[in-house]
């Protein structure tokens, strides 16, 4: 059994790019040999910034390719199909044979058995798998042809212990790689990855990134019980760092004291999106003046640790006087500076958006019965933290440092804290407004949003969504649903209109309403799929989508779906079914048209009665439903026609001899579908035979 052994020495490859360069490397080579029908015992992928390696293990050096039978075209297709499919295998007319198929007569011939040199077949497809790699981002470099994700300098190939030759673009590997990543001077031959990973042990560098990782947890742990503080899990910066380095060494950094006055977010920011470094917490999640920094050489000297700490301080020193600097700035003088930041072309600027929030808040401060005023105040506010010179300088803070402001000016904290959460939710679990008037400004945005980039028809496609609408829209749902408050959307969505048409702004999409209703019908059935809710369920909750009771609509679905595969979900269906089926077929072929009313006076057995006091005993229910909305208990209800439906079609015949007795228990049947309707669209839902 042998190893194969690979590795691609490059300048530095963006870690963005390294876990698919890894991944796909693994799988190409892994279908190779599964296509070969050559085994494998093990396989692995590893990068550092410079290397690109994988290794399989337990190779054969050799495997016996079986004889078999190859189909030909039938003995009567013209002469050039045979001479074709002769030149495409490389056969003489000796080499075929005749046999019979079900489907007539046709040429076959039968290959030799060989032996496939693995040595042979790498050789030969490992240049044609690197050139399949696909990259997000690739470069062309000097007057080389190749795109790659950084330029590649060189090939270590190796197979059993012998280096494999074959030519690559510019390249021709060999099984030696550059051992100095700097200087790229010295190399170094390489017969296995053992002999590989050993040596760059010694030299400080390990290529296996799962040991990096394993290497920097273990460093800051150590730290950070020593220090009784605490990291914000962040995997994605972890991961980054990760990738970043080939030979991590934690250093222990501080700043002065005196930034901690600035807002929290811009400090995290500062050192974590911008530095890739790791601030420390108190247990009582407060930021200290203490990070943690993942270098990639050992900090002999201290000057590395000293070079970090000022290129921190550098940035705080300008966040602080930016901070400084808006502070002192009226957030309400600001407002009118609005007037020259526009908002989208054909949309006006964000003046005019706060003042049409303003109105559409005030809309629904009536609903969730909260004060107006504060409303009011909070949407003409939110957008002026775009004016100030914190965000210029950290746009991702947007409405973070509206708060921040807001506050230090002594706003209200209902205020406060609506301004910081009106761009919640971004995203299926993030975090999301709950109180009233954080949820009041977030959904106010959000429609005027929608609204308007629906207007001009700056609409979603299937592949392309460039303002992010499809987020805004789940946002909306999310805000709904998971708070369990039900708000006019359809109303909202036709006053916010109208607000566009006062400040002079006219659409050219003249089915605004039926466009954003069937986007947010789509964005709600995505939210029940996420939520794994059964797809029959999602399309029974769909057709009776409103979106003035999105979270009604909702919980019905949930409730249902709890108990569908129960007895209690199967009564339901089994119940309604037999009723709607008969119902429909009746109605379909004797072209029956029905008036819904029930007359009860000429029935003519108990188990007519029975059905009819049993609906109605439903129906009576769900007219008190939608204020218990308890759901849960209502499918409980439902559940307990069965008894009563299955008696009446068991022992009643629905077409009477008589047209009246038949008519009257058709609509009797159609009263307890209907009555069952009131719930979710039951035609909807599969039954347990269908």
């Amino acid at each position: 059994m042998s190893e194969f052994f690979l590795e691609l020495f490059s300048e530095e490859i963006p870690y963005s790019l390294q876990k698919s360069l890894r991944q796909d490397l693994l799988n190409d080579f892994s279908k190779l040999f599964n296509e070969k029908l050559i085994s494998f015992k093990k396989s692995m992928s590893y990068s550092t910034p410079n290397r690109a390696i994988v290794v399989f293990e337990g190779l054969k050096k050799q495997v016996v390719l079986n004889s078999e039978e190859i189909k030909g075209p039938n003995i009567n297709a013209p002469e050039k199909a045979l001479e074709g499919f002769m030149r495409s295998n490389d056969i003489s007319k000796n080499d075929l044979f005749k046999k019979n198929t079900d489907k007539g007569q046709f040429y076959f011939f039968k290959t030799k058995s060989k032996k496939l040199s693995t040595h042979n077949l790498l050789e030969e497809f490992t240049p044609l798998i690197l050139q399949k790699i696909q990259w997000k981002k690739s470069m062309k470099w000097g007057e080389f042809d190749l795109k790659w994700g950084r330029p590649l300098k060189s090939i270590l190939a190796v197979f059993n212990e012998k280096k494999l030759t074959f030519n690559f673009h510019h390249l021709t590997s060999s099984n030696s790689t550059f051992i100095d990543k700097e200087f790229e001077e010295k190399k170094k031959i390489f017969h296995n990855y053992k002999s590989y990973e050993n040596f760059f042990l010694k030299e400080g560098v390990t290529v296996n990134h799962s040991k990096r990782k394993k290497i920097i947890e273990k460093e800051f742990n150590k730290i950070l019980t020593k220090k009784n503080l605490k990291i914000k899990d962040n995997n994605k910066l972890i991961e980054e760092v990760i990738n970043l380095t080939d030979k991590p060494h934690i250093l222990e950094c501080s700043f002065d004291k005196k930034f901690l006055s600035i807002p929290g977010e811009i400090l995290v920011l500062t050192m974590q999106s911008h530095q890739k470094y790791f601030p420390l917490f108190s247990k009582k999640d407060e930021i200290t003046n203490e990070f943690l920094v993942v270098a990639n050489n050992k900090d002999k000297h201290g000057l590395i640790k000293i070079g970090n700490e000022r290129v921190v301080e550098a940035r705080l020193s300008d966040a602080e006087f930016f901070w400084n600097k808006d502070k002192s700035q009226n957030l309400v003088k600001k407002i009118s500076e609005l007037k020259l930041m526009n908002f989208f072309k054909g949309l006006g600027n964000y003046f005019d958006k706060v003042q049409r929030m303003r109105k559409l808040g005030a809309l629904i401060s009536d609903e969730l019965l909260i004060s107006k005023e504060k409303v009011e105040l909070s949407a003409s506010i939110c957008k002026t933290d775009l004016l100030s010179e914190s965000v210029g300088e950290f746009p991702e803070l947007q409405g973070i440092m509206g708060s921040h402001l807001s506050h230090a000016q002594g706003f209200d904290k209902d205020i406060v804290d609506a301004i910081k959460e009106q761009y919640l939710p971004i995203g299926l679990t993030s975090n999301l407004p709950k109180k009233p008037f954080n949820i009041t400004l977030a959904v106010t945005d959000k429609i005027d949003t929608l609204v308007g980039f629906f207007g001009v028809n700056e609409k979603p496609s299937s592949s392309k969504d460039p303002y992010a609408l499809r987020r805004t829209g789940l946002g909306i749902i999310r805000i709904i649903i998971e708070n369990k408050k039900n708000l006019k959307i359809r109303d909202l969505i036709s006053y916010s209109s109208n607000f566009y048409l006062d400040q002079g702004i006219n659409f050219s999409n003249n089915s605004l309403q039926k466009d954003i209703s069937n986007f947010l019908k789509d964005r709600f059935k995505y939210y029940l799929k996420e939520k794994d809710i059964r797809y029959d369920i999602i399309d029974a909750a769909s057709n009776v989508f409103d979106l003035n009771k999105i979270s009604t609509v909702f919980e019905k679905a949930k409730s249902l779906n709890k108990v569908i595969n129960k007895s209690i979900g199967e009564d339901i269906v089994s119940s309604y079914k037999r009723a709607s089926n008969i119902l429909i077929s009746e109605i379909k072929n004797n072209n029956i048209e029905l008036s819904n009313t029930t007359d009860s006076g000429i029935f003519k057995n108990d188990f007519e009665k029975d059905l009819y006091k049993k609906t109605n005993e439903i129906k009576k229910y769900f007219t008190g439903i939608l204020k218990t909305q308890n759901f849960d208990e209502a499918l409980v209800v439902l559940s307990t026609a069965k008894k009563e439906v299955f008696s009446f079609f068991d022992n009643v015949k629905v077409n009477d001899d008589s047209e009246t007795v038949k008519r009257n228990r058709l609509e009797l049947i159609n009263f307890f579908c209907k009555t069952y309707e009131n719930f979710i669209d039951f035609q909807s839902i599969k039954d347990i035979n269908e």
